[in-house]
């Protein structure tokens, strides 16, 4: 059919929200390895639009919708770059991860991430 499988979009989701963080000057290996939480996926949607096909050359728009308490929701934009910059929807969606300790219990996100993701929401 020369068009992308469905579940690669919630792998372009993944993607989008770590280039999220390391553009804010976070990273999820930090979160890990030295605050110790984790953000499991415990919902994830996506509305296909448009099918992308092989080779397309594809952009996505990730953006913190909700940060409160131990719950995080990122909103996603998945286009297809067209030439002479246009763009065309091919999906959007969401994610909501429940924060948690490395042993899977539910926990507070660190400080600063808290602050750096909630002024995204609201920007």
């Amino acid at each position: 059919m020369h068009v992308v499988y469905h579940a690669n979009y919630l792998v372009w989701f993944e993607i989008g929200r770590t280039d999220l963080l390391r553009a804010a000057g976070l990273t999820y290996e930090r979160l890990e390895k030295e605050c110790g939480r984790m953000l499991p996926v415990a919902e994830a949607r996506c509305r296909y639009k448009n099918s992308a096909r092989y080779d397309d050359q594809i952009e996505i728009e990730t953006r913190t919708e909700l940060v409160r308490g131990p719950i995080v929701k990122f909103a996603y934009r998945v286009y297809r770059i067209e030439p002479e910059e246009k763009k065309t929807l091919l999906a959007e969606g969401e994610t909501t991860h429940v924060v948690c300790d490395l042993a899977m219990k539910r926990a507070s996100l660190p400080p600063e991430y808290a602050a750096v993701l909630k002024a995204m929401a609201t920007s």
